[in-house]
């Protein structure tokens, strides 16, 4: 007797196919917030605290506790208006996994923070100079085209 949920919950499927790891070639087809967080892999440790910083200005305190079963509780100093800037020990320990969590929280709910990521990331040649980097920039072209295609 087969049990109709075996095959529920697929942990790759979850996360959109990407894994750390795992070959290009072997993914599947990518959406925005896994492409950043690719990028934030393959960032050193000074631009990971930038782009947190960038992806974090939009969530509130519920999010920061709740997204990636709390690993960015520790930033809840971060929505006081004078707030220091994440230190490069806590960005280096937020993993990709936890970015991609944000990033398809910040997606949903303000996907403009996504196009102020695309500019962080062009602005710094580490960042474009991956391949991540570049489809990211692309994908986030695309997507500014098409909100403002919306809007005429």
């Amino acid at each position: 007797m087969t049990d109709e949920f075996d095959n529920a919950f697929d942990p790759k499927q979850a996360n959109g196919g990407w894994l750390p790891g795992v070959p290009a070639e072997r993914r599947s087809a990518h959406g925005i917030p896994e492409l950043v967080s690719q990028v934030y892999y393959q960032a050193p440790v000074r631009l990971r605290a930038r782009l947190l910083e960038c992806l974090l200005r939009p969530v509130g305190p519920l999010a920061l506790v709740t997204i990636a079963a709390g690993a960015f509780g520790r930033f809840l100093y971060r929505l006081q208006r004078d707030a220091m800037p994440i230190p490069l020990e806590d960005a280096a320990r937020i993993t990709s996994d936890h970015v991609l969590e944000l990033a398809r929280y910040v997606e949903q709910s303000s996907p403009n923070a996504l196009l102020q990521f695309g500019t962080l990331i062009a602005d710094r040649p580490i960042g474009f100079a991956s391949i991540s980097g570049s489809a990211l920039l692309m994908a986030l072209t695309l997507l500014k085209r098409h909100q403002e295609g919306a809007r005429s």
